[in-house]
């Protein structure tokens, strides 16, 4: 069907409301403004569905965001043997949150799909964490992360609490995509459902233990917590746990960014609320200055990633990468419990792709293996699964360079709450040996090396910008430079064929991971990049990691792999 006919279906279908219909009327001599809206169906990509808040096939609407659960609850029933359905669902501070989490919950109903909803917003990982402790078989969060605020989005979830897997994600869509017309989904009453005991309002009583249970991931509860905190939930969900995990382990002196404490869709104090944005901690830097903090740190609104800024040398504040963070949590983590003598012998390590190897050097320290998957929590989410069903290693940590770490099995999500709490911890930690968060960081590199990441994205948006990054893609994947300054292309990592090349004999290797459309070319002097279009955003993803003896070192192989790199891209875009 073609995009002006699946807009024709819209205005037709006696079952859309009348807000829909005038938005889609203001359109209707737009061709441009129509297909980018209905030339394809929302897809789920690295964090689920993904998308603009509006009408069409290629928006989060109402309608949308019920075919899918429609799909989902399909699914569900096809796989469940007759046997009870459960569900839960939670939902962030974003502009329509509330509204599509209970239209979720009421087709679940229609269903016969029985939901615990949360009776106000809460972070992702206390959805993962509750899916798991209530048993449900399904969950779903309405968030779109870090996005900017035209965006929602929708992320659904397995009995085990982790992100549905590609192939069980694939056949929702297909289920959904099977539902036609919005008049075959089964939509229950909100009365009829708490009647027949299909909703349930859910909050404390999840709260509380979740919150207990993260306090007992404390690796050294008796440490001096006199330091000075300056936190900040970006409008978001982490305000109410965060808050309270910090205060019940014993930090008195957490300072939080007030104007960003309360929820709000338009996330009016900053242009991005994204920790990786260093302008999102414009604010707490601040409040950081007045009350002379040791750490800042900042949760995106689904609270399920973190970042964190140290004091340096010079009395001022920096913000620390995703790769550098996750080296130094990985670090204080496995130190930690190395101490308490419960470190397993078979722990390991999970990173995805295109994460830096500072992690699988600091592993090593420690005597563990490190194991890559492909981005997104999913998959690292998924090995924790393989790991529990074999009995061949023990999780210990996993993250990626986007900021989201999670250090326990409780949850299968990445988690900014648990995180934020050993970040605080680590930081009061390395205070009582005479450092800040930045000199136990020079400290690792001292150790395992010197590394620079430098990442960046390429926005091209719409049907034109998608057929570019596929253009750009192609090219690098047929053509690619062997050598960059002194250095020699040894693998070139195709994961969208699946397979890994090395060039010096030929012989090519399966990545024995899930086909997605991504580039790695790794070189001899400890340095590689890679470039893959964003799951979530209509963006294409460059990252360069290089490792050397010294900072300098480190950044001049990043620089010139980046200007071969740009050198390519302006032939393309």
């Amino acid at each position: 069907m073609s995009f002006l006919e699946k807009y024709n279906q819209w205005i037709k279908d006696e079952s859309i409301d009348e807000e829909t219909r005038k938005e889609l009327e203001t359109i209707k001599n737009d061709q441009a403004e129509i297909e980018d809206r209905f030339y394809k169906d929302l897809e789920f990509g690295t964090g689920g569905l993904r998308g603009i808040v509006g009408a069409g096939t290629n928006r989060m609407n109402r309608y949308t965001v019920a075919r899918a659960t429609q799909g989902l609850a399909d699914y569900l029933k096809e796989n469940s043997k007759g046997k009870p359905l459960s569900a839960v669902i939670a939902y962030d501070c974003r502009n329509k949150s509330d509204e599509f989490a209970k239209i979720s919950a009421l087709v679940l109903g229609g269903n016969n799909i029985k939901t615990y909803l949360f009776e106000s917003l809460r972070p992702t990982p206390e959805l993962s964490f509750a899916i798991r402790h209530l048993k449900a078989d399904t969950g779903i969060v309405i968030t779109a992360s870090h996005n900017p605020p035209k965006y929602n989005g929708y992320k659904a979830y397995g009995s085990d609490g982790a992100q549905l897997p590609p192939k069980e994600a694939d056949i929702v869509v297909e289920k959904a995509k099977q539902v036609g017309s919005i008049e075959n989904v089964k939509m229950i009453d909100e009365q009829e459902a708490r009647i027949k005991n299909l909703l349930s309002i859910i909050g404390s009583e999840i709260d509380d233990v979740y919150i207990d249970k993260v306090k007992k991931q404390s690796l050294r509860e008796d440490i001096d917590k006199d330091i000075n905190i300056v936190y900040t939930p970006l409008h978001g969900a982490g305000n109410v746990p965060v808050r309270r995990v910090l205060r019940e382990v014993g930090f008195k002196n957490v300072h939080v960014v007030e104007e960003q404490s309360k929820p709000d869709p338009d996330f009016s104090t900053v242009s991005y609320p994204n920790p990786e944005d260093p302008k999102s901690f414009e604010l707490s830097i601040e409040l950081g200055k007045k009350v002379d903090a040791d750490i800042l740190v900042a949760t995106d609104p689904d609270s399920d990633r973190i970042g964190i800024v140290s004091k340096n040398n010079d009395g001022d504040y920096t913000l620390i990468s995703g790769n550098d963070t996750g080296a130094l949590l990985l670090d204080y983590v496995l130190s930690g419990k190395k101490e308490k003598g419960i470190l397993s012998k078979n722990g390991i390590v999970v990173k995805t792709i295109v994460t830096s190897e500072i992690g699988r050097k600091v592993a090593e320290y420690y005597e563990l293996e490190t194991i890559d998957t492909l981005t997104g929590f999913k998959f690292i989410a998924g090995k924790i699964r393989d790991f529990e069903r074999e009995g061949n290693f023990t999780y210990e940590f996993g993250y990626e360079e986007s900021f989201g770490y999670l250090p326990w099995t409780e949850a299968r999500d990445k988690d900014g709450v648990l995180s934020t709490m050993l970040a605080c911890e680590m930081a009061a930690y390395h205070k009582k040996q005479g450092k800040t968060l930045l000199e136990a960081l020079e400290e690792i590199y001292k150790k395992v090396g010197y590394f620079t990441d430098d990442s960046y994205s390429i926005v091209l948006e719409g049907v034109e910008g998608k057929a570019k990054i596929e253009k750009i893609m192609d090219s690098f994947r047929n053509e690619y430079s062997k050598k960059i300054k002194d250095s020699n292309l040894l693998q070139v990592s195709d994961y969208k064929e699946g397979t890994v090349t090395t060039l010096a004999t030929g012989k090519i290797e399966d990545t024995n991971l899930h086909r997605e459309n991504v580039m790695k070319y790794v070189f001899d002097n400890e340095s590689w990049y890679a470039l893959r279009p964003s799951g979530t955003e209509p963006k294409l993803k460059v990252y360069i990691s290089a490792m050397g003896t010294s900072m300098e070192e480190s950044k001049l192989k990043v620089e010139a792999i980046r200007e071969v790199i740009n050198n390519k891209m302006e032939n393309l875009i």
